[in-house]
Parts: C-alpha cells; sequence; structure tokens
C-alpha cells in the first residue's frame, strides 16, 4: 500500500514539474517576443526620426514631387496611429514602400544626389534598414518558437489554460515591397 501511495505521489509530482516546466518555457518565449519586438521598435524609431531631417533636405530640391513628399509624410503619420503590432506592422511597410519610391524619384535629381546632406542621411537609413532587417528576421524567429509551442501537443495543453496566444509575425504587407529594386547605372 505505501509503495502504491510513493508511486501516485511521484507521478503526481512529475506531472507537477513538467507543467511547471511548460509554463516557464511558455512565458520566457512570451517575453523573449516582446524583447524581439522592442529591438525591432528601437530601429524603425531610429528610421522615423532620421525622416524629418530626409524630407527637408529633400523638398529643397524636389519641387515637382509633391505627390511623393506627401506620401512619406502620410505614411509616418500612420505610425503614430498604429495601435496594436499588426497594425504597426502595416504602417511601417507603407512607410518603407513610400520611402522606396522617395529614393527611385531622387534618382532623377542630380544635384540632390550630390548632396553630402542627402548622402549622409541616405547612408543612416540604409544602415537603419538593414538593422531593421535583420531584427524582424529575430522577431519571426522568437514568434515561430511561440507560436510552435502554444499549437503543439503537449504545450498548447498548458497554454489553452493560460491564455496563451500565437503572436503576428513582421511580414511584408505591401506589394510594392516585394518587386525587386530597379537598379540603373548611370
Amino acid at each position: 500500500m505505501l509503495i502504491v501511495l510513493l508511486i501516485i505521489l511521484g507521478v503526481a509530482l512529475a506531472l507537477i514539474g513538467w507543467f511547471v516546466g511548460v509554463y516557464n518555457s511558455l512565458v520566457g518565449l512570451r517575453n523573449q517576443v516582446k524583447e524581439a519586438w522592442a529591438q525591432v521598435d528601437v530601429q524603425l524609431k531610429r528610421r522615423f526620426d532620421l525622416i524629418p531631417n530626409l524630407m527637408e533636405t529633400v523638398k529643397g530640391y524636389m519641387h515637382h514631387e509633391r505627390e511623393t513628399l506627401e506620401a512619406v509624410t502620410q505614411a509616418r503619420s500612420a505610425i503614430g496611429g498604429a495601435g496594436n503590432i499588426p497594425d504597426r506592422i502595416k504602417a511601417e511597410g507603407g512607410l518603407t514602400a513610400a520611402l522606396g519610391r522617395l529614393f527611385a524619384v531622387s534618382e532623377s535629381y542630380p544635384d540632390l544626389k550630390a548632396s553630402q546632406n542627402f548622402m549622409a542621411l541616405q547612408e543612416e537609413l540604409t544602415s537603419t534598414e538593414n538593422k531593421i532587417g535583420f531584427a524582424r528576421q529575430f522577431y519571426n524567429q522568437t514568434v515561430m518558437n511561440l507560436n510552435n509551442k502554444v499549437q503543439m501537443f503537449p504545450g498548447n495543453i498548458v497554454a489553452g489554460m493560460f491564455n496563451f496566444q500565437n503572436e503576428t509575425f513582421f511580414e511584408v504587407t505591401e506589394e510594392v515591397e516585394r518587386e525587386a529594386p530597379k537598379v540603373k547605372f548611370d
């Protein structure tokens, strides 16, 4: 009788240990996703802060490109109104597309391309875009790890009990971003 009781107690302790381990791993993954998003957000903020300087530099040269300049301004404004991560991802995609159009149009302005200020800002934005790309990759990897744990057995049992949810991937939302860039040598 004592042996049976000890076996039952051992099995109960093992189940409790497993349950705590799965719960703690879900919490850890959720925190990794938050940290990864914070890293993306830092780089997006850096880009967001560079845009006004870029716009001031470009305005002096691009008198006939009002639509392009307004598109960048509107896309930047949309980010402020984005409340949650999926909305923010969509707004950031719009800004990326608008900046791409701005740089494509800037190719038609040799004086602008020769401006030291523009070249420095373009280099800063390029560097920031690279950092954003790496941060997005890390974020998506951590989201995948969390989503796998939330969806796969037996983690889905604990995830369901404590309302762990799937997170949203940082994906390209604008078709313009999917197009290959046009490289033109003068």
